[in-house]
């Protein structure tokens, strides 16, 4: 199956080149040094999670995270090196560890004898790797140590550092409007890992398209064949409809649909799992969103179906990959779990604050199917407050305040998580090297 699917992708990707009608981004490379740039982003981080019943789970840290970039070389065909890395240490005696912000020591020494402070929380930690690159045309070719964007393979991004996946992703763009990818990877380091493959990644095949027929609408597929774990597919149609002056409505189509081997590993709490042979699911969710001036308001409709919920995360499959409607603390996932969301956002740019945003959101979830209650619920209030600093010395350094509040049934407490009332703290500032 991945040899045929690598095939049509070639063949897709050589058709591209064949029909190219638009200009060459290797030919306007001014070089490798000429367009270089590199950044890093100083990130000071608080993650506190008070739960029903259980300990509480708080986290501070500061980290800075890397990112440099070389130009292509100029010619027919362009070579080029990035780099990414993070190093971090905690901020106070803190000890908490399990909400993806600080990793914690493991594992035995070479005598099998378990090692001293296993278990213990870092107090710094650095991390990182290289790619190196090509591009011919309008298509590039990156190998080596990634953050990925992609619905069927995405990096967490929202703890203190990202996370890390190796391989190579190709991405050609030589018709106008369509974008299209291939990759395989092989090893992925979740945001809290010393170690560069800890979620333990075979091999990963990851295909797809994106087409952006007119101003209005865009459309995507993408898929992922991840050995002994899973196959997965994703669809996306967004489409936005102007009404009037500063008015518009969009509609936007998410869903996925997923298959696990055997050998794979299941959610640490199952999440409904029916315990069969063969697990499968299919999640989908439905959005509109009117759009009036500073103002906007979403509703949003979610749906499982499956003998399982979604159980993503769990099979070096991407902990961000998950790009549906009703995704905040919970991500309403749980097995033939329904959902319905009610979202208000307001852009204080036109009450004369530019950068400033707010974001406040109901979800409600019900007829879960757990192993002792078939009707379960559970339900999010959720609240953000970002302010992005537009100019001067701290241009684009932004704060971000973040609260949830959940709660659900006993039954569903039991095998997803516990009421918790959660609050993020986030002041990230971003400095440009060259």
């Amino acid at each position: 199956m991945l040899k045929s699917k690598q095939l049509t992708l070639a063949l897709l990707v050589n058709a591209a080149l064949i029909s190219s009608v638009y200009a060459s981004e290797q030919s306007e490379s001014k070089g490798f040094v000429e367009d270089a740039n590199g950044t890093v982003l100083f990130r000071t981080g608080f993650i506190d999670r008070d739960k029903k019943g259980e300990p509480d789970n708080r986290s501070t840290a500061q980290s800075a995270i890397v990112k440099l970039e070389s130009g292509f070389t100029q010619g027919v065909v362009g070579f080029g090196v990035n780099v990414t890395g993070d190093a971090s240490f905690k901020l106070g005696d803190n000890k908490h560890a399990g909400n993806g912000m600080i990793p914690r020591e493991t594992g035995l020494d070479s005598k099998g004898v378990l090692k001293k402070g296993a278990g213990d929380t870092y107090d710094h930690w650095a991390r990182g790797g290289a790619s190196v690159k090509a591009r011919v045309s309008n298509t590039t070719v990156e190998y080596g140590t990634q953050v990925l964007d992609l619905p069927v393979l995405a990096s967490n991004t929202a703890r203190m550092v990202p996370e890390y996946f190796e391989g190579t992703l190709i991405k050609s763009r030589e018709i106008q409007n369509l974008e299209l990818v291939a990759g395989k990877f092989t090893k992925n380091q979740y945001s809290d890992q010393i170690n560069t493959d800890g979620r333990h990644l075979d091999n990963a095949i990851v295909w797809g398209a994106k087409y952006k027929f007119d101003d209005q609408l865009n459309a995507s597929y993408y898929g992922l064949d991840s050995e002994d774990k899973l196959e997965r597919h994703y669809i996306n149609a967004n489409y936005t409809l102007p009404l009037a002056e500063k008015r518009s409505l969009t509609l936007d189509f998410n869903g996925y649909h997923t298959k696990w081997d055997k050998q794979a590993g299941t959610y640490s709490s199952t999440i409904g799992n029916e315990n069969v042979d063969g697990r499968s699911n299919s999640i989908w969710s439905l959005s509109g969103t009117l759009n009036q001036g500073a103002h906007s308001v979403m509703l949003a409709y979610q749906q499982n179906t499956g003998n399982t919920g979604y159980d993503y995360g769990e099979n070096a499959d991407g902990a961000q990959s998950i790009y549906v409607a009703n995704s905040y603390l919970s991500d309403f996932i749980g097995n033939h779990e329904k959902s319905a969301q009610v979202q208000y956002n307001l852009n204080f740019a036109d009450y004369g604050i530019p950068g400033l945003n707010w974001t406040s959101a109901y979800v409600y979830g019900w007829d879960i199917k757990t192993p002792t209650d078939n009707s379960a619920t559970e339900s999010e209030f959720f609240n953000q407050v970002k302010y992005t600093v537009q100019s001067g010395f701290a241009k684009d350094a932004s704060l971000r305040l973040r609260n949830s509040i959940y709660r659900a049934d006993q039954a569903y407490n039991n095998v997803y998580m516990a009421d918790t009332n959660e609050w993020r703290i986030f002041l990230d500032i971003p400095v440009k090297l060259f």
